[in-house]
């Protein structure tokens, strides 16, 4: 009978040293839905045609990594890569993960080899004896050497499953570091377009502010002669003083832009670069729609809640072996005596060998309270990274739905400030010759000159929608980031 309850126990104890990594879950990732599409209507296969250029979705393609370059702009290009090459902010975040891959390594190296020190001890000691057998005082030198070793044998995986665990984070780190390379492009691409547009929408309306002074004056002039009525020339001035006060903002807004640009570079805002020219930028043709499950894989977002999930699991595996008993193995060697002689002679070798196992029995229910709670950290990770890939697939959904309303619109400001400017035209041959008068045709270019700076606008939403959607769609790693954790 005990021969049976010992080899049961000895079944037992092996199935579960051999078994110690289904101690925790597996910290694979929860299985996703796989939409058809993104949006509540299926995105179409491509825009109307705006500003010369109807984009085509191309569904299934593969993300593309410097998808900037397809403005087709060098002035933009020069200022990503400066941005990447210099940013501070980027480069912190590169630190921080070269530091956290150190510290892993020497975890690693810590917790799994075994701890060999060298110590040297000299004591010259003084120690009472008792009265009538000799000296009142015993003086004595120690000499000792010696290499010391300890290393813990991982019986239940406890070091196995801790190191697993940093090195999820550690992933975690490198995706953030990612999103983060990403979220820098997009933002000097975003502020580029933006202070582009800008400069074009300022000098427009300079122009609306100079005609809306010239038919002021001209108003308080014809006043004067009683040609116009006083209310007509009041209402003139009201309107002069309004358009003016739009330019402040305006110069503000882009001043506040291009600071922001040139902070994205690494540089400080008096040394702002060089804006390129809206009309340098070309509107991509063709943009990537990864399917649902390869933006699982392209998003560094949802790679980073990934990797917290395996972290969060690997904890669980690592406070259930520490319920478990832990052995551990010292030894050391060296010399000793009372004399540098007796320390070099034969006699003064010295060793020692042992091993310890420890049993954890009752600990308050610290120990348990620990694992119940990598359980409920182990959930959240999962809930977590169920909210990143939800909020992931509303961000696609969003960027495609903007692009085809960006068209739309497009399409229907160039329709608005095409006829603004037949009307214009017509207005000026008329002028012209004689059949109306001046003011006419500076409303028609005022109605003219706000029709283009609406169509502006439209062109540069267009195309910073655009760099969000190529943002939204991640870009697949050359390679897997390689860790412990996968192993």
């Amino acid at each position: 009978m005990q021969l049976a309850i010992k080899t049961s126990v000895i079944a037992v104890f092996t199935a579960l040293v051999t078994s110690a990594c289904a101690l925790g879950p597996s910290g694979a990732a929860p299985v996703m839905p796989s939409p058809a599409h993104y949006g509540v209507q299926p995105q179409p296969s491509e825009t109307v045609a705006a500003g010369g250029t109807a984009q085509r979705f191309d569904v299934g393609a593969t993300p593309v990594p410097q998808w900037w370059r397809l403005y087709r702009s060098d002035a933009l290009d020069a200022l990503v890569e400066e941005g990447l090459r210099n940013s501070p902010t980027l480069a912190a975040t590169q630190r921080s993960l070269n530091a956290a891959q150190q510290e892993l390594r020497a975890q690693i190296g810590a917790s799994t080899m075994p701890s060999i020190d060298a110590g040297g001890q000299v004591e010259r000691t003084r120690s009472p004896v008792v009265p009538g057998l000799g000296p009142t005082t015993e003086r004595y030198n120690v000499f000792v050497g010696q290499l010391q070793a300890q290393y813990n044998f991982d019986l239940f995986g406890a070091t196995r499953y801790g190191n697993k665990a940093s090195a999820a984070r550690v992933d975690v780190q490198a995706y953030q570091l990612e999103a983060a390379r990403r979220a820098l492009a997009a933002n000097i691409v975003g502020t580029a377009i933006n202070a582009a547009a800008l400069d074009r929408q300022i000098a427009l309306t300079e122009r609306l502010v100079k005609l809306s002074d010239d038919t002021a004056r001209d108003d308080a002039q014809r006043q004067a002669l009683g040609s116009v009525s006083h209310a007509q020339a009041l209402a003139s001035a009201r309107q002069a003083a309004a358009l003016a006060a739009t330019l402040p903002p305006l110069r503000q807004q882009r001043a506040s832009t291009v600071h922001a640009l040139a902070v994205l570079l690494g540089r400080t805002p008096d040394a702002a670069p060089t804006v390129p020219d809206l009309d340098s930028l070309s509107l991509p043709e063709r943009v990537p729609v990864a399917v649902p499950a390869q933006l699982l894989q392209a998003r560094p977002d949802i790679q980073a809640a990934e990797a917290a999930v395996r972290a969060a699991a690997f904890d669980v595996g690592q406070a259930t072996a520490q319920l478990f008993p832990n052995l551990s193995l010292t030894a050391s060697m060296g010399r000793a005596g009372f004399s540098w002689p007796a320390l070099l002679s034969g006699a003064g070798g010295i060793w020692a060998i042992g091993a310890s196992v420890s049993q954890p029995i009752f600990h308050g229910g610290a120990l348990m309270a620990h694992r119940r709670a990598t359980k409920e950290a182990y959930e959240a990770a999962i809930l977590h990274y169920k909210s990143t890939v939800l909020s992931a697939f509303e961000n696609v959904a969003d960027s495609l739905a903007a692009l085809d309303n960006d068209a739309q619109m497009l399409a229907s400001t160039e329709s608005e400030a095409r006829s603004a400017h037949e009307l214009f035209d017509e207005t000026t041959s008329r002028y012209q010759l004689g059949s109306l008068p001046v003011s006419a045709a500076q409303a028609s270019e005022q109605q003219y000159l706000i029709a283009q700076i609406d169509a502006i606008r439209a062109q540069s939403q267009r195309l910073g929608d655009t760099a969000a959607l190529f943002q939204a769609m991640g870009e697949l790693p050359t390679e897997p980031v390689k860790s412990a954790s996968r192993d």
